[in-house]
């Protein structure tokens, strides 16, 4: 699976759980953090919560489990790397403070599919 596909995947299993505002940027040629981050947004705890743990399952379904997890037990931003594509999902307050597509405003926006 690549790097594209593979954060394609998790804006899916977002979606499936009713995010709010998915992103898919391409940080290729801008950032040797990763080739992808994919960000999204819930309305509560729980919600964050559910979204993460349903990208994290659908990942499963490929083999892939993430290398590190962080903010699952707060569920304010929840962040899931799987090394060359990074979640990132927010409840919304945090999304906006936090601005990722501001700070990564260079990145190429990549086109979901309907």
């Amino acid at each position: 699976m690549t790097s594209l596909e593979q954060a394609l995947a998790m804006a899916e299993a977002m979606a499936d759980k009713k995010a709010q505002d998915v992103r898919v940027l391409d940080l290729q040629g801008i950032s040797l953090i990763a080739d992808y981050f994919v960000i999204a947004g819930g309305n509560s705890k729980i919600q964050v919560q559910a979204i993460a743990g349903h990208v994290e399952e659908k990942l499963a379904e490929f083999g892939l489990q993430p290398l590190r997890r962080e903010g699952v037990r707060e569920g304010i931003w929840i962040l899931l790397d799987y090394g060359a594509v990074v979640a990132h999902i927010f409840q919304h307050d945090a999304r906006l403070f936090y601005n990722l597509e501001g700070l990564w405003g260079d990145a190429k926006r990549v086109a979901l599919p309907k």
